[in-house]
């Protein structure tokens, strides 16, 4: 076991982010670690929220739009957590 082993450490720490945007506020609603989870993930949310349309307009809640963008692990927020599929939990926008 004489040999080098490089380790691609971009590789290693970039993971896909779902974000979550209501005006100017942003949100990482969920973390993957391939591209196509990620946008699948969106898509979902995307389908729960038109399904929840008509309850998100009679609470005055925002509706949030989805997207995917790439992150390092190194800029994901210590405390983190996960997004509901809506984008609030109890009436806020978290």
């Amino acid at each position: 076991m004489n040999q080098i082993i490089s380790l691609d450490r971009a590789r290693d720490d970039t993971l896909w982010a779902v974000v979550a945007s209501v005006g100017k506020n942003n949100r990482i609603a969920e973390i993957f670690p391939n591209r196509g989870a990620a946008l699948a993930d969106r898509s979902w949310r995307e389908q729960q929220v038109t399904a929840y349309a008509s309850f998100l307009r009679s609470s005055s809640q925002p509706v949030p739009r989805y997207s995917v963008a790439p992150i390092r692990r190194a800029d994901l927020p210590k405390k983190w957590t996960p997004l509901p599929a809506l984008g609030f939990l109890r009436g806020q926008f978290i």
